[in-house]
């Protein structure tokens, strides 16, 4: 196998899930606490079935690339905290019938990536200008049980979401973006049973727990989550699942637990790690491993985020330390002269409301104008330095030309990206600035 060798067959599942009946043998661990691992284990699992049922409900077709024609902008739901830098073409792609090949274009001089995540949301494979360059080729990507010719990529798991990012320069620079993104190309093999759904998160836990089970068996776990899946065994997820058989004082644990997990998945977020007034995400962002909670908190703030070496996600505390800004007035981040984000592609500041399900989109503003950056034209101050004003309402005279607009009313908040982000930014040497109070 590539990194984690993967639990083959629900027989194997569920004589893994029985080790745990006598989890609860010492009375320490609950089915309260049972439950909380479950929820927080299996969310990205669920979070990417959802996008998935949502992506192939609209028409498109599995093993078939969905290209997005322009950046995102307040409309787009699908997946939250989109990225305002690059056009998409996504698929997903259903491997339990045999291989797909694909194809990379060749993208030049041009920032792009070719993520490949299983359903757990690891990215196991990125093509593109940092890993494979700019002369694009063909790869074979191979399930987690078939034979693979030598050079293929293994896929951990039957599902793949596939997700390219081809940056556009400016709206004069779409065309040729386009050009870029239509030069992704997938023939996969026959499609299997359709794939299973996830359910809402927010909703009630038998639904939950149901939907999480066929996912759990269309998607085999890790042998390396042997323990996690010995301690929510009592829960009984897999095939048969059965909430029916808990009396309803334990169904009372298992939605205490519940609450519990979805209330420390929202206030985890990217990450925890403080510099300087941001939010750094999880080193392991991206590829995680048994990191259960990261990966969960990933998955509900930032899904399908890239791995740091690939590109960082920096969010801003307001000047009080809060998560999310509230406040009426005008912010300002200013960079020193040569102290912008050090980058070996491009970076950008952008603006998302906050909801109360602990997600980000962009939001609607007179100007059109989500994010900023270096590719934006914006005007330095007289010493050289780089000045971004923020604010509801147009800061006005010179402040104007480097507005970037934050929503009319409502909590938000902004993330800073860098794309293909130098040592000095990955190791925390250099840090981006506090956003203040003007």
């Amino acid at each position: 196998m590539q990194r984690r060798q993967f639990m083959i067959g629900g027989g194997t599942l569920a004589t893994t899930l029985a080790m745990g009946e006598t989890a609860f043998a010492a009375g320490a661990y609950t089915l309260r606490d049972a439950a909380r691992e479950a929820w927080i284990y299996t969310l990205p699992l669920n979070e990417i079935a959802n996008v998935r049922a949502r992506t192939l409900g609209l028409g498109a077709k599995a093993n078939t690339f969905i290209r997005q024609p322009s950046l995102a902008g307040p409309e787009s739901r699908n997946v939250t905290t989109p990225n305002n830098d690059t056009i998409y073409a996504l698929a997903f792609i259903d491997l339990s019938k045999g291989p797909a090949t694909i194809a990379q274009p060749d993208i030049g001089d041009r920032y792009a990536s070719f993520a490949f995540m299983d359903m757990w949301s690891d990215n196991f494979a990125v093509l593109g200008t940092r890993t494979t360059g700019p002369k694009g080729g063909s790869f074979i990507l191979v399930g987690p049980n078939d034979a693979a010719p030598v050079g293929a990529i293994r896929s951990p798991t039957p599902w793949v979401w596939a997700l390219a990012r081809v940056v556009v320069n400016g709206d004069a620079d779409l065309p040729a973006a386009r050009i870029v993104q239509g030069g992704y190309t997938l023939h996969g093999s026959a499609l299997g049973a359709p794939p299973a759904r996830g359910a809402k998160r927010e909703g009630p836990w038998q639904d939950y727990f149901k939907a999480v089970s066929a996912l759990l068996v269309e998607n085999p776990p890790p042998a390396t989550d042997t323990g996690i899946l010995a301690r929510i065994a009592p829960l009984g997820l897999g095939a048969g699942f059965d909430p029916a058989r808990f009396s309803p004082a334990e169904q009372a644990q298992i939605a205490a637990g519940v609450a519990d997990a979805l209330a420390l998945v929202k206030t985890r977020g990217l990450g925890t790690d403080q510099k300087n007034g941001w939010l750094y995400q999880a080193s392991d962002s991206g590829e995680f491993f048994q990191d259960y909670i990261g990966r969960a908190g990933v998955a509900l703030a930032g899904l399908a985020a890239l791995p740091p070496e690939e590109a960082m996600y920096l969010k801003a505390l307001s000047p009080e330390g809060k998560s999310l800004f509230d406040g009426d007035g005008i912010y300002r981040i200013r960079f020193a002269k040569g102290q912008t984000p050090p980058v070996n592609a491009f970076w950008s500041l952008t603006m998302y409301e906050a909801t109360p399900e602990g997600q980000f989109f962009l939001t609607p503003n007179p100007l059109k104008r989500y994010a900023v950056g270096d590719r934006s034209g914006l005007k330095p101050d007289a010493d050289g330095g780089l000045s971004i004003w923020i604010s509801r309402t147009d800061p006005g005279g010179a402040r104007s030309a480097n507005w970037l607009p934050a929503p009319a009313k409502g909590p938000y908040t902004l993330f800073l990206r860098l794309y293909l982000p130098k040592p000095e930014a990955v190791s925390g040497v250099w840090t981006p600035p506090k956003i203040e109070r003007a």
